[in-house]
């Protein structure tokens, strides 16, 4: 349930759907998938970090209901017996009010964990217990496109059981930073999305992976020339992350990326593009 929350004049402005290609995307008679994504894509990371209690099912709740991202990503790890949960830590200590490994729980000792939200964050917003990521599936799977990062590689075969059984094998994109995680889940046939931090972009060759991943996962503060590299890779989407200004946003855009991974989807939804990475970005467009 999202929690009613009372918000400044300032971040009032996040409840309002942005226009043109940040619209939100309109579940119509079956699943969304990826082949509905606009040419360019915004995510809410954790749900939009920055603006509701990260990977909390009212976080995930509001950034749905506020239109201001197409996709919306979570963190999974795995409990003890094998419950999948929405977690992106593998200890409780900083975002809940409970301590120790998340991998020592069951799903009845997870009925009383309660994530405990920032004091940073705007509006007022509840203690609650995070979901599991077949709550999440059920609630949200087929009317958003979802990115989850499976934290726990040996979780995948069970997240593509829960993503199968659903139907939405084309509605959820699969993260991980390891490219042997990536191309196990492509031969299981889900989407495949690789992260990779600044450091590791110096060496990657992503050409490599063109193959199996569908959306390469870039570090906004890379250089130049190895954001260049990955756009250039034949990798259809590569999205930036984690972006929190509107600076950030344009450089990544001006270079070539096609989607922006941000903690505020709201501020950057009201914030105009820059002329240059507007220019590029039509540029792009026609070219295609």
């Amino acid at each position: 349930m999202v929690i009613r929350t009372v918000l400044t004049a300032l971040t009032a402005l996040t409840l309002t759907a942005p226009s043109g290609f940040l619209a939100p995307i309109e579940w119509g008679g079956g699943p969304l998938t990826v082949d509905a994504l606009p040419s360019v894509v915004y995510t809410a990371h954790r749900g939009g970090a920055l603006e509701v209690p990260e990977n909390s099912m009212s976080g995930l709740a509001a950034a749905y209901e506020r239109g201001t991202a197409q996709v919306i990503d979570f963190d999974t790890r795995i409990l003890r017996d094998g419950t999948l949960v929405v977690m992106h830590d593998a200890t409780l200590d900083r975002t809940t009010y409970e301590t120790g490994p998340v991998r020592d729980l069951d799903s009845a000792s997870w009925q009383d964990v309660l994530v405990r939200p920032g004091m940073e964050l705007p509006g007022f917003w509840s203690p609650e217990r995070p979901p599991t990521v077949a709550e999440v599936l059920d609630r949200f799977g087929g009317r958003i496109m979802l990115m989850l990062e499976a934290k726990d590689p040996q979780s995948l075969k069970r997240l593509a059981t829960l993503i199968r059984s659903r139907g939405l094998t084309r509605s959820v994109f699969v993260n991980s930073n390891d490219p042997a995680v990536a191309q196990r889940a492509h031969q299981m046939g889900l989407l495949a999305q690789l992260w990779r931090s600044k450091t590791q972009m110096r060496a990657d060759r992503p050409e490599h992976w063109a193959s199996y991943v569908d959306v390469l996962d870039v570090d906004y503060k890379a250089r130049d020339s190895d954001l260049i590299r990955a756009v250039n890779s034949g990798i259809p989407r590569v999205w930036a992350h984690t972006v929190t200004t509107a600076k950030q946003r344009d450089r990544a855009l001006r270079l070539g990326c096609n989607g922006i991974i941000t903690d505020a989807p709201g501020l950057l939804s009201r914030t105009p593009i820059d002329a240059s990475a507007t220019a590029a970005l039509r540029t792009r467009r026609g070219a295609a």
